[in-house]
């Protein structure tokens, strides 16, 4: 009985290594693909601008959209990095354990947003909810008279009360308006393309 329980548990062991394994290749092989597609956009010249993008981005599926954003809008762009969270299996056990925290340790912690009229916060959906980075963002900053903007992308849904627990957040910071925008990528192994995604965010526009 005994030797059928530790065949049992090293069958366990061995399949969800084995998911972590390809899990975080898969996110390996989308970080290199969009980081690609960054380095060869088109420059980005930001005159005056009146709006910036702030966003946290593990696998750069986000970071492709914010960007795009950013063209769009002639906004300045700011990317939000957490060590905790790093490609790799470290990381992605992190990312799982605290997916529905509330606190990361972000850099940078704070933005001087006062000169921006509109705000677009940005960041996958982790367990539903939006990326413990973006939270810890909005906590910490100052949205007194903005019009902010939620954009995420993920791979099966988010909960609606997580979504309005954030809108309660920044607009105790001071938000003036709260807007929710997102793309359902679909599952990992079967995603839609990064163009797809971006269509899908600009036919919200409509």
């Amino acid at each position: 009985m005994i030797k059928w329980l530790f065949i049992i548990l090293a069958v366990v062991i061995l399949g969800l290594l084995s998911v972590a394994i390809w899990v975080t290749q898969t996110e390996k092989s989308q970080y290199a693909k969009n980081s690609l597609r960054l380095h060869n956009a088109e420059p980005k010249i930001t005159l005056d601008a009146k709006t910036a993008v702030v966003v946290f981005s593990r696998s750069g599926n986000t970071g492709v959209l914010a960007d795009h954003i950013a063209q769009k809008h002639n906004a300045e762009l700011f990317e939000i990095t957490a060590t905790d969270y790093e490609l790799g299996i470290p990381g992605w056990i992190a990312a799982l354990n605290d997916a529905r925290s509330k606190v990361a340790t972000i850099t940078p912690s704070n933005i001087n947003l006062e000169k921006y009229q509109t705000i677009y916060l940005g960041s996958p959906i982790w367990l539903y909810s939006p990326a413990p980075p973006i939270w810890q963002f909005a906590k910490k900053n100052d949205f007194s008279g903005k019009n902010v903007i939620l954009f995420n992308t993920f791979n099966s849904k988010f909960e609606q009360h997580f979504i309005d627990d954030f809108e309660k957040l920044v607009r105790a910071n001071g938000a003036k308006t709260f807007s929710h925008r997102y793309v359902n990528r679909g599952r990992m192994g079967s995603q839609i393309s990064s163009q797809d995604m971006l269509d899908k965010f600009d036919s919200q526009d409509n």
